[in-house]
C-alpha cells in the first residue's frame, strides 16, 4: 500500500502539472515578470491544482481501498483532512482568479480552523518539557488550534517565494510525519502525508528553478492546511513541525512585527522575507533553497530521534535564535520593506 499510495499521488501530480502550465497561460492565471519572484517569463500559477488532485485524489482512493473502521475517530479525522483540503482549495482558487483582499482571506482561514475543530482535529494533549503530558481544556485547545492552523496557512503562503522552496520543505515535513506515524502504528494516518509527499514530488520537477509553473494560492493553502492538520493527528508531530518549519515560522513572526512597526500593517506585500533578502544579497536561488532543505531535514530528524523533551526544546531555541539573528542582521541592512 505504501508504494501504491506514493506512486499514485506522484503520477497524478506529474501528469497534471504540464496540463496546468498550458491551462494557466490560456486562462491568464499567471504571473508576469518583474514581480517579487523576478522570473523571466509569464508563468502559470495553476500548479496547486495538480498538487491538490494528487493529494486528495489519492486520499479518497485510500478510503475506498483500505477504509478505516466505520464511525471511528480515525475515520472522522481523516475525513476532516479531506474536507478541509477541499475548502482551502476552493477559496485558494478564488484568490488565484480574483486576487482577494486580506479580509476575506482571513475569514476563510478562520473557517478552515473551525473545520478542523468540527472534525476533532485540535491540539488537546501535549507533552511539555519539565511538566510532562498535559491535557488542555477546550477554552485553551480551540484557540490554540485556530492559531496553529491560521499560522501554518500563512507560513506556507509566505514561504512560497522561491522556486521549489515551499513544495520541497513541505515534502520533507510530511515524509517525517509519515515516518513518525508509521512508527506509532498509525497504519491509516501515515498514508495521508505519504500521499502529499508524492503529490509534491510530482510537481517539483516543473517548479524547481527556473520554474515553469507556480503553485498559486491553491497550492500554498493546500500545503498549509495539510501540514497544520496532519501535524495534529499523532503525538509529538507538532514538535516535529515546529522544528522542520522553524525557520519559515520564525521568519513570518518576525516579518509580521517588522511590517507592523514600519508600515502599520503586517499584510503589506514586499521582498522582506528571509529568502528574498538572501537573494537580494547575491545568493543563488538554488543555494538558498538547498540551504532551507538541509536545515529543515536536520532539525526534523533530530525531532524524531531525540527522546528528551528538554533536548527538543533546546534545539528549537537554538534554531529560533539562529533565525532571529539572521533576519535581524539582514533587516538592519535594509532601509525597510520593499514592494
Amino acid at each position: 500500500m505504501t508504494i501504491f499510495v506514493f506512486t499514485t499521488a506522484f503520477l497524478i501530480s506529474f501528469i497534471m502539472t504540464p496540463m496546468m502550465i498550458r491551462l494557466g497561460l490560456k486562462l491568464g492565471i499567471s504571473d508576469k515578470p518583474n514581480g517579487r519572484r523576478q522570473h523571466q517569463t509569464i508563468t502559470s500559477r495553476f500548479g496547486g491544482i495538480a498538487i491538490f488532485s494528487g493529494f486528495v485524489g489519492t486520499c479518497i482512493l485510500i478510503f475506498i481501498l483500505n477504509p478505516p473502521p466505520a464511525n471511528s475517530l480515525e475515520s472522522q479525522l481523516l475525513k476532516g483532512v479531506i474536507v478541509g483540503a477541499v475548502f482551502v482549495f476552493c477559496y485558494g482558487l478564488l484568490d488565484d482568479f480574483f486576487d482577494l483582499s486580506p479580509k476575506p482571506q482571513f475569514v476563510a482561514q478562520f473557517i478552515t480552523a473551525c473545520i478542523a475543530i468540527y472534525f476533532s482535529i485540535f491540539i488537546e494533549i501535549v507533552t511539555l518539557p519539565f511538566i510532562g503530558e498535559t491535557t488542555f481544556q477546550w477554552f485553551i485547545s480551540y484557540p490554540l488550534t485556530i492559531f496553529w492552523v491560521m499560522g501554518m496557512l500563512n507560513t506556507v503562503n509566505f514561504l512560497d517565494g522561491l522556486d521549489g522552496l515551499a513544495a520541497g520543505v513541505a515534502t520533507i515535513a510530511v515524509l517525517l510525519f509519515a515516518w513518525h506515524a508509521y512508527s506509532l502504528g498509525q497504519m491509516q494516518v501515515y498514508l495521508f502525508p505519504l500521499a502529499l509527499a508524492g503529490a509534491c514530488l510530482g510537481f517539483l520537477p516543473f517548479n524547481f528553478y527556473p520554474a515553469k509553473i507556480f503553485m498559486g494560492s491553491t497550492g500554498s493553502l493546500t500545503l498549509g492546511w495539510a501540514l497544520a492538520s496532519l501535524s495534529i493527528l499523532a503525538p509529538a508531530k507538532v514538535a516535529t513541525a515546529l522544528l522542520v518549519l522553524g525557520i519559515p515560522i520564525i521568519d513570518v513572526a518576525w516579518l509580521m512585527m517588522w511590517r507592523w512597526y514600519k508600515l502599520g500593517s503586517p499584510m503589506v506585500p514586499g521582498r522582506d522575507h528571509l529568502h528574498f533578502r538572501l537573494v537580494d544579497r547575491g545568493f543563488n536561488q538554488r543555494t538558498i533553497v538547498y540551504g532551507y532543505y538541509l536545515f529543515c531535514s536536520i532539525f526534523g530528524i533530530l525531532a524524531l530521534l531525540m527522546s528528551s523533551r528538554v533536548y527538543k526544546l533546546m534545539a528549537l531555541i537554538f534554531l529560533g535564535l539562529l533565525t532571529f539573528v539572521l533576519v535581524w542582521i539582514l533587516a538592519k541592512k535594509d532601509s525597510g520593506v520593499r514592494g
